[in-house]
């Protein structure tokens, strides 16, 4: 079975050691799983830093298509959603082609084997106040983004698992001292240690679950 993580610098892992990003730890747990289970398991992180959905149609051929998968979790939305000085007010990815991309996305990945997909939304950030080129602040763009994806895995069908990261930062945090800005970096978008120990706690058991479905 072939496991494959398909996303930005969010799954990468940017800024933190190899070992402690969310997605090498849930591929060791999958390692464990797979031992439990008597099942051999391959897990890939085709994952690259800056990647929109346009960049990732263009790589996927080869970083997925060509391998192969089982089950695919799909992440990105946050640099779909930036803005860049260049592109004179225009998001680096359309709202309406950020979702038409998600969704030949999950169908590339169901053509080339995928039984289950993943689809995650995005974390919250603390660039509330960041205004961009498009004269929205960064986290009212990455919230309306999450609306897409939320919107994209209501349409597809029951292989596809939509993991609210979203809402589970925003649970978690209401529980705690910490607040956004104690889950990721300083530069306000990327996980902190602390923000990959609550993707692996929420991804994990959500992959389990999963796994044990497709065997």
């Amino acid at each position: 079975m072939k496991v494959v993580f398909f996303g930005d610098s969010i799954c990468f892992g940017q800024g933190v050691s190899i070992h402690k990003g969310w997605v090498p730890r849930v591929a060791a747990r999958v390692d464990e799983l797979a031992a439990e289970l008597g099942r051999e398991m391959v897990i890939v992180n085709a994952s690259k830093n800056g990647r929109t959905t346009r960049d990732a149609l263009e790589n996927m051929p080869y970083e997925v298509q060509s391998q192969g998968v089982d089950l695919l979790l799909v992440q990105f939305g946050m640099n779909d959603c930036n803005f860049w000085q260049t592109d004179r007010g225009l998001p680096r990815v359309s709202p309406d082609a950020f979702a038409a991309n998600l969704h030949e996305i999950i169908e590339r990945g169901r053509k080339f084997g995928a039984r289950e997909i993943i689809l995650n939304t995005n974390h919250p950030t603390t660039l509330t106040d960041k205004i961009l080129a498009g004269g929205e602040a960064y986290e009212s763009g990455n919230k309306r983004y999450n609306e897409i994806i939320r919107e994209v895995a209501r349409k597809e069908g029951a292989d596809v698992w939509l993991n609210d990261m979203e809402s589970h930062f925003r649970s978690h945090i209401a529980e705690t001292d910490d607040g956004v800005a104690g889950h990721v970096l300083d530069d306000g978008l990327h996980l902190s240690i602390k923000g990959h120990d609550l993707y692996y706690n929420c991804v994990a058991p959500l992959l389990e679950k999963v796994i044990r479905k497709c065997i």
